[in-house]
């Protein structure tokens, strides 16, 4: 097996590329990270410097490869299976890219804010930062509502690169910054997400790390059930 992904459970941009493996019953050996552990975190600075996970280490052709999108489209060259995850059509694979960084930029990074701000030091909290990226999301809620007007998938009727990215950072931004009541659109994208087998299956392999979690007490319960 020549694919290693270097990751922690619980980590959203971890879980979008998981689920492109799981798309595709891609083989591959998870490796997980404790970035705090210096040891443990040399599995991935000593590959990648930036420190960032995931990375995906591929021995058979020698490479790195590190940025989830990058990930993404390096499984879908190389190690392609029944669900291609980029369309061929090039203004389809440009929408496709663009929806990916939406999801990327304007929820999961907003969200991640609003997680890290919670377990800042005394005195060390950004609440001002935490109202903008709150803004973001709810911005992003609205766009996605319209997106998702009359079609399944993110961009044209297929699962591609874009619901990779949408399903982790909607999940835990549902929970920081939960879903207005008037974008049906966007809750049963959201629902449709969720029922999507390798969706589940890589939110069920992180529910045993739920509880580290900073926002764990605003979780729903259907989300921690077994």
């Amino acid at each position: 097996m020549s694919l290693t992904l270097y990751l922690h459970p619980l980590a959203s941009f971890c879980h979008k590329v998981l689920i492109a493996l799981y798309e595709n019953d891609t083989p591959f050996t998870q490796k997980i990270v404790d970035l705090g552990d210096p040891q443990s975190a040399l599995q991935v600075t000593g590959r990648w410097p930036v420190g960032k996970i995931p990375v995906l280490e591929d021995t058979a052709r020698n490479r790195i490869v590190p940025e989830t999108s990058i990930i993404i489209e390096y499984l879908d060259r190389y190690y392609p299976g029944p669900v291609p995850l980029l369309p061929e059509e090039p203004e389809a694979a440009l929408d496709t890219r663009l929806w990916d960084r939406f999801f990327d930029q304007y929820v999961q990074v907003p969200m991640q804010k609003i997680v890290i701000d919670r377990i800042r030091p005394p005195g060390a909290a950004d609440p001002h930062g935490v109202a903008e990226a709150r803004d973001i999301l709810r911005t992003a809620y609205g766009m996605i509502e319209g997106q998702m007007a009359g079609r399944d998938w993110a961009v044209g009727g297929d699962f591609s690169l874009a619901d990779c990215a949408a399903a982790p950072g909607l999940f835990f931004a549902a929970v920081v910054e939960p879903f207005p009541a008037d974008h049906p659109n966007l809750a049963a994208y959201f629902e449709r997400l969720l029922a999507r087998p390798s969706v589940a299956r890589a939110l069920a392999e992180a529910r045993p790390y739920f509880d580290m979690f900073p926002y764990r007490d605003a979780m729903p319960a259907r989300f921690l059930a077994q």
